[in-house]
């Protein structure tokens, strides 16, 4: 209950912070141009307000309908479906007494605001976080492909070298260009060192939808372990989960190994420590899993 609480706080706190940034779009321009603001609320206040104050001519206030805000602007058709106001003549101060282009910039000023913050945001997002490439020189061991991907010419361990004539500037999208842009060409590099462009039938989606299958090309990650190095509970219980998980979906494994495993696993408790991707194995492929634990096997067993 706790967690909600809090999630729901920030959540009022963002949409706050969109509602008065977009308000502020309006308020702005109309205060340039001499233009009359009565009103500024944030949420709505239907009935009446949890919070008001009056400065100046305009009343800000807080509503108790958080579903967006608004600014009422004299001489405007707003949230507010205020029409006493237009019986009247116009005044000055008013919005319809302003030239069009004033009227204009006072009307998209919401949306640029939020053209504006949608930029901001995506750019704080980059310079904190970065963005994820990954050339086809960073991943040695390339693909694996699916069976409908090899009925068209892909193999297991191809490495992505240009689509359509142009490097990826991360090959893991290979799949998104596969299925929602219209590509023609792959060129691929095969395990042989031998290069050969493919040529994607237009129907491709349609075969993988057919199939069943999802991911036409998975990463292929060679899991080294380094060594055995201390007890560890967690490790060997998650090492269990494995291999239930691969034994319940009877996917082809070496029965040897496994029994092996099983067997050695009773008896001793093990860490692991890997050089490539540490002890953390939920981030892996199945494929992955299988590679990892046989070469765990073949370390305890040698």
């Amino acid at each position: 209950m706790e967690i909600f609480l809090i999630k729901a706080f920030q959540f009022l706190l963002s949409l706050s912070l969109i509602v008065v940034l977009h308000e502020l779009g309006h308020f702005i321009p109309a205060k340039i141009f001499k233009t009359k603001v009565e009103k500024f609320y944030l949420f709505f206040d239907v009935k009446f307000s949890i919070f008001k104050k009056k400065i100046g001519d305009t009343i800000y206030g807080i509503g108790w309908l958080p579903l967006g805000g608004y600014v009422k602007i004299a001489g405007m058709i707003d949230e507010s479906m205020d029409l006493d106001q237009m019986k009247k003549d116009p005044q000055p101060w008013e919005f319809r007494s302003k030239p069009a282009w004033q009227r204009l910039i006072i009307m998209l000023g919401g949306v640029t605001v939020n053209i504006i913050l949608g930029f901001l945001i995506y750019m704080m997002i980059l310079f904190i976080w970065g963005k994820d490439v990954m050339p086809y020189s960073d991943m040695p061991d390339g693909f694996n492909a699916s069976p409908v991907a090899k009925s068209i010419g892909f193999r297991d361990g191809d490495l992505v070298l240009e689509v359509d004539n142009k490097e990826l500037e991360s090959v893991v999208d290979i799949n998104r260009y596969l299925f929602l842009r219209n590509s023609k060409r792959v060129k691929v590099k095969h395990t042989s060192g031998k290069i050969e462009v493919i040529n994607i039938p237009e129907n491709f989606g349609s075969m993988l939808f057919e199939a069943g299958e999802i991911i036409p090309l998975s990463p292929r990650i060679s899991n080294t372990v380094d060594s055995i190095v201390k007890v560890d509970q967690l490790i060997l219980q998650e090492l269990k989960q494995v291999i239930k998980l691969l034994l319940f979906l009877k996917i082809q494994f070496h029965l040897g190994t496994i029994l092996q495993l099983k067997s050695i696993l009773k008896k001793i408790r093990l860490s692991l420590q890997s050089k490539e991707m540490g002890t953390h194995l939920s981030g892996m492929s199945i494929q992955g899993k299988i590679h990892f634990l046989e070469d765990i096997s073949s370390k305890i067993l040698n």
